[in-house]
C-alpha cells in the first residue's frame, strides 16, 4: 500500500512539472520601447486606449515630477520602472494617462 502512495505521488509530482511552463524571463529592449513609445500617441489621438486609474495616478505625478507610489523615475527621458509595461514609456508621453494606456497595451502585445 505504501509503494502506491508514494508513486503515485511521484506520479503527480512528475505531471505537475511537465505541465509547468518556465517563466522564459524576456526583458524589453531599446527596440521594444521604441515601438510603443512611436505607436502610443497615434493610438492615444486614434482614441483607441482607454486609460485606467493607475495611468491617471502615474500621469498626475509625472506632471508634479513627484515620485508616483511604484517608485517609477520621471528625471529621465524614458520611465524607469519595475513594471515592464510602463519601463521604458517617454517621460513627456508619461504625463498623458491615455498615452500610457496605449504604451502599456503595446507592451503588453510585445509579451511584456
Amino acid at each position: 500500500m505504501h509503494d502506491k502512495v508514494v508513486g503515485a505521488l511521484a506520479l503527480i509530482l512528475l505531471v505537475s512539472l511537465a505541465a509547468t511552463r518556465p517563466a522564459d524571463g524576456q526583458v524589453p529592449t531599446a527596440v521594444d520601447f521604441a515601438a510603443c513609445n512611436d505607436e502610443a500617441p497615434k493610438a492615444a489621438k486614434a482614441g483607441a486606449a482607454s486609460p485606467i486609474s493607475g495611468d491617471h495616478l502615474r500621469a498626475g505625478s509625472a506632471r508634479a515630477g513627484t515620485l508616483a507610489p511604484n517608485s517609477m523615475d520621471f528625471a529621465s527621458k524614458l520611465i524607469e520602472s519595475s513594471d515592464p509595461q510602463i519601463h521604458g514609456m517617454n517621460a513627456e508621453g508619461a504625463k498623458d494617462a491615455t498615452y500610457q494606456a496605449a504604451y502599456r497595451s503595446c507592451m503588453r502585445r510585445k509579451g511584456f
